[in-house]
C-alpha cells in the first residue's frame, strides 16, 4: 500500500473513532458528585438512612436525585452517599465532599424539610429493593425499645449483599397446601383447636408447654403448615442450628420441598442471602432460623414462633442487643398474627404473657404429663453423709445403680455444669439466698470482705437468714463432683462419649453408652436415653444471678426430655437438694406452676419482667456523670453504681465485659411497669447528647440486661 493511500485513510478512521466514543455509554460512578447534572423531574428528593450507628446521627437524611439514578433509586434499595460534607462545602448550588458510605433509600419525596443545598446520590447499588416499609417500621420499633439506633437494627436485619444472588432469579410460589391433622397436638387439651384456629386465618397466642419427647419439632411443623393452608406466611425462630436442622427436616416431611426457607449462619453467606432474598420476594412463605431470622420479611406474615425463648442464644450481642422474643412479640403486635412460644420448660416471661392474658396456655393433661415423662429422683446433702458409696467413689449408691440398670437397655446422658459457675450466698441451714434488706439484690462478699449488696453497694453486717433466722451462709458447692474420668473408671467397659463447647454431638445411637454432655449440648438419642444423671445441682442453683434457679430448671427438664417415659423405665437423678423450690419443680415436672410462683416472688419485689431495668457501665467519673445528665423518669430508681470484677488480661471475656485491666462501675435502673418506653427514650438522649458534644469516656446503656444478679 502506498502513502497516499495511508493518508486518506486516515480522516475516515479518526472519523470512526469518533463517533464509536460519542456512542459509548458514559459510567455512573465517575461523576461522584453529578455537579452540573439535572435532577429527576419527578419526587427529586431521596431520604435515607445511613449506616452510621451513632445515636446523635439516628435520623433520616435527604438528598438529590440525579436524572441518570431515578429509574433505579427506588424505595427499599442500597445506595452510596457522601456523608459529612460541611455547609460550607457547596459547588453550583450542590453540596460536595464528605466519605462515601452506605445507606438504604427509605423514601422519594417531592422537597426536603432541610432548606439548604442537598448532596446528591453517589450511586444505586443495587435495584434490588431489600428494605420495605414493614421491616423499617420493625427495625424502628426494635431501636426505640432497645434505646438504640436505627441503623445498628438494620445491620442485624438485613444480609450483606451477594451479587450471585442477587443476579439468580427465585423460584416461583407454590400454592397453599392442605391443612394438616392434628397429629401429636391431640394430646393437648387445645391443640387441636389452635390448628384449627390458624388454618381459618385466626390470630390465636399462646404460650405451650411442649412434652418430653421427640416430637415439638414435628408438632411445630404442623402449626406452621396450618398457617400456610390460610394463604399466609409463619417464622420460627430456634436457638440453635441443631434445633433448625430438626424444624427443617419435620417442615420438609410435613410439606415437602420448596415451601420453607432455612435461615443459619452454617449456610454460608451467598446461600443465606439466596434464601432470604426468596422470602423477600414471596417466593417462600415458611422460614425457621436462628436468631437473626427475627427479622425476616415473611411476606403476609400470619404465626411467628419462638422455641425455647430461655436460651441465651436468643438474645443479640450486637448494638442495641435485641431478645428473640421481644422482637417476635413486636411482630405480632404489629401484623397482628398468631403467636406461639414454645419450650419443654417455661420463664417467667412466658408465665407473665398468660398471667396478664395476652395469650393462652396451651398444655397437655397430668395423665398425659405422667406417660411422656421420666420418673425423676433426687439425692441431696443428706443422703450424700449418709452415704459411704458417695464418700469412697464420689458417685452416690443411687445414681450408680439407676446408670447400671440403664445401660441394659440404652444409653445414659450425664450432665456436668460447665466450668465458671460461681455460687453464690446462701442460708448455710436451709439454703435461702442472700438478698439486701434496701433492694433485693444478692450479697457477695468479695475476697473474704464484709457483706455488700452486688447491685446497690449497701453493706449488710447484721445479715440473718429471713426463713430460718440463720446468721451462718455458705458459699460452696457440697455434692460430688463428677468426670467423664472417674465415670470411664466406675464402668470400665462402657464406652464414653462427651458434648461440649468445642465438639458438640447432635445425636448418638441407642446402644448402651455413657454420654458426658455440658448444658445445652446434650445429643439427641435414638429411642431416647435409657437415665440420666444431673450431677453438681448446687453449681448451677448457686449462680449470682437473678434466673439461677429458672436457668438450672430449664437445663434439667431439656435434658430430662430426652430420655424414655416412665412407662417404659425411664429414670433421671438430680443431685441436688430435694426441699428446693426448682428440685421440686423437676420431680413434679411443673416448669409453668415454677415460673409462675418466682413472677409472684418479682411482682413483690418490683424484679424484671414486672418491672423494667436498665443497665449502664463505664468508668466510675462517666457513670456518675451519664446518671446526673439524664433526665431519667420521675419514679425511676437508681440502684448503685458498684464496682465490676476486673478482667485480668489475656483472660477470657465475655459479650459487656470492660477492658482487660479497668475497673468499671455498673448501675441498675429500675422502673415501675408502663414507663419503660420513657426509661429508652431518656437513656437514649442523654447518650445522644453526651456522643454530640464528644464528651468523656464511653458509656454502654444495655435495656433488659440477661444477667443481673
Amino acid at each position: 500500500m502506498s502513502s497516499e493511500n495511508e493518508k486518506s485513510d486516515e480522516p475516515e478512521q479518526l472519523a470512526l473513532i469518533r463517533e464509536t466514543v460519542r456512542k459509548a455509554k458514559v459510567p455512573r460512578a465517575k461523576p461522584r458528585t453529578w455537579r452540573g447534572a439535572a435532577l429527576a423531574k419527578e419526587l427529586p428528593v431521596a431520604r435515607v438512612v445511613v449506616n452510621k450507628g451513632a445515636l446523635h446521627l439516628d435520623q433520616f437524611f435527604d438528598y438529590a436525585v440525579p436524572e441518570e439514578l431515578d429509574g433505579a433509586a427506588r424505595p427499599g434499595v442500597r445506595v452510596r452517599v457522601r456523608f459529612g460534607a460541611g455547609a460550607h462545602q457547596v459547588k453550583n448550588g450542590r453540596r460536595e465532599g464528605g466519605r462515601l458510605i452506605d445507606g438504604f433509600l427509605v423514601e422519594r419525596r417531592a422537597t426536603s424539610d432541610y432548606s439548604g443545598p442537598l448532596a446528591a446520590l453517589a450511586d444505586v447499588v443495587s435495584p434490588e429493593p431489600v428494605l420495605g416499609p414493614e421491616l423499617l417500621g420493625l427495625a424502628r420499633a426494635v431501636a426505640d425499645r432497645y434505646a438504640g439506633s436505627l441503623a445498628d437494627v438494620l445491620q442485624l436485619a438485613v444480609p450483606p449483599r451477594s451479587a450471585k444472588a442477587e443476579g439468580r432469579p427465585s423460584p416461583a410460589p407454590l400454592p397453599p397446601p392442605r391443612a394438616p391433622e392434628p397429629g401429636s397436638w391431640t394430646r393437648y387439651e387445645r391443640g387441636p383447636a389452635f390448628l384449627e384456629s390458624l388454618a381459618r386465618g385466626g390470630a390465636p397466642r399462646a404460650v405451650w408447654n411442649a412434652l418430653p419427647g421427640p416430637y415439638w419439632a414435628q408438632e411445630i411443623a404442623r402449626a406452621v403448615a396450618a398457617t400456610l393452608a390460610s394463604g399466609r406466611g409463619a417464622l420460627v425462630v430456634v436457638p440453635d442450628g441443631r434445633a433448625a436442622g430438626r424444624v427443617d427436616a419435620a417442615l420438609t416431611e410435613v410439606l415437602g420441598e420448596g415451601r420453607h426457607a432455612l435461615l443459619t449462619a452454617e449456610a454460608g453467606p451467598e446461600k443465606r442471602y439466596a434464601q432470604w432474598l426468596a422470602v423477600r420476594r414471596g417466593a417462600v412463605r415458611a422460614v425457621v432460623g436462628t436468631r437473626a431470622a427475627m427479622f425476616a420479611p415473611v411476606r403476609d406474615l400470619g404465626l411467628a414462633v419462638i422455641w425455647d425463648d430461655g436460651d441465651g442464644s436468643h438474645s443479640e450481642p450486637h448494638a442495641p442487643q435485641p431478645h428473640a422474643r421481644e422482637v417476635l412479640l413486636l411482630r405480632a403486635a404489629q401484623d397482628r398474627c398468631a403467636f406461639l412460644l414454645g419450650s419443654t420448660s417455661c420463664t417467667v416471661e412466658a408465665a407473665q404473657l398468660v398471667e396478664s392474658g395476652w395469650a393462652q396456655p396451651l398444655v397437655a393433661g397430668r395423665d398425659q404429663v405422667r406417660a411422656a415423662a421420666p420418673l425423676v429422683r433426687t439425692v441431696g446433702d443428706t443422703d450424700l453423709a449418709r452415704d459411704e458409696a458417695a464418700r469412697a467413689a464420689r458417685l452416690p449408691t443411687l445414681a450408680w445403680q439407676v446408670v447400671r440398670e440403664g445401660l441394659k437397655s440404652g444409653p445414659v446422658l450425664v450432665q456436668v455444669p460447665r466450668r465458671g459457675y460461681v455460687p453464690r450466698l446462701a442460708c448455710e441451714r436451709c439454703r435461702t439466698p442472700a438478698r439486701c434488706r434496701h433492694c433485693a439484690g444478692p450479697l457477695e462478699a468479695p475476697e473474704q470482705q464484709e457483706l455488700r449488696c452486688g447491685w446497690c453497694g449497701h453493706g449488710a453486717p447484721d445479715w440473718h437468714c429471713v426463713e430460718c433466722g440463720s446468721t451462718r451462709l455458705r458459699a460452696q458447692v457440697v455434692g460430688a463432683r463428677r468426670t467423664a474420668e472417674e465415670l470411664g473408671r466406675a464402668f470400665p467397659a462402657v464406652p464414653v462419649r462427651t458434648s461440649g463447647r468445642d465438639h458438640v454431638l447432635d445425636s448418638v445411637p441407642g446402644r448402651p453408652a455413657l454420654v458426658v454432655s455440658t448444658p445445652g449440648a446434650e445429643p439427641v438419642a435414638e429411642g431416647g436415653y435409657a437415665a440420666a444423671l444431673l450431677l453438681d445441682g448446687w453449681a448451677m442453683l448457686g449462680r449470682p444471678d437473678l434466673r439461677a434457679g429458672e436457668e438450672a430448671l430449664r437445663r434439667w427438664i431439656d435434658a430430662a426430655a430426652l430420655v424414655r417415659g416412665q412407662a417404659e423405665g425411664g429414670t433421671v437423678v438430680v443431685v441436688a437438694e430435694p426441699t428446693l423450690r426448682p428440685v421440686q419443680a423437676l420431680v413434679r415436672w411443673d416448669p409453668a406452676g415454677h415460673a409462675r410462683r418466682e413472677l409472684a416472688e418479682r411482682a413483690e419485689l418490683g424484679f424484671p419482667p414486672v418491672s423494667r431495668m436498665a443497665a449502664v457501665t463505664g468508668a466510675p467519673e462517666a457513670v456518675e456523670d451519664f446518671l446526673a445528665a439524664a433526665g431519667l423518669p420521675a419514679d425511676a430508681e437508681v440502684l448503685g453504681p458498684v464496682p465490676l470484677p476486673v478482667v485480668r488480661p489475656g483472660g477470657p471475656r465475655r459479650p459487656g465485659d470492660p477492658p482487660p485491666g479497668e475497673q468499671w462501675d455498673r448501675a441498675l435502673v429500675r422502673v415501675p411497669p408502663g414507663s419503660g418506653a420513657a426509661l429508652a427514650t431518656s437513656l437514649k438522649q442523654a447518650r445522644a447528647g453526651r456522643l454530640a458534644k464528644g464528651g468523656g469516656d464511653p458509656v454502654r446503656i444495655r435495656v433488659d440486661p440477661p444477667d443481673i444478679g
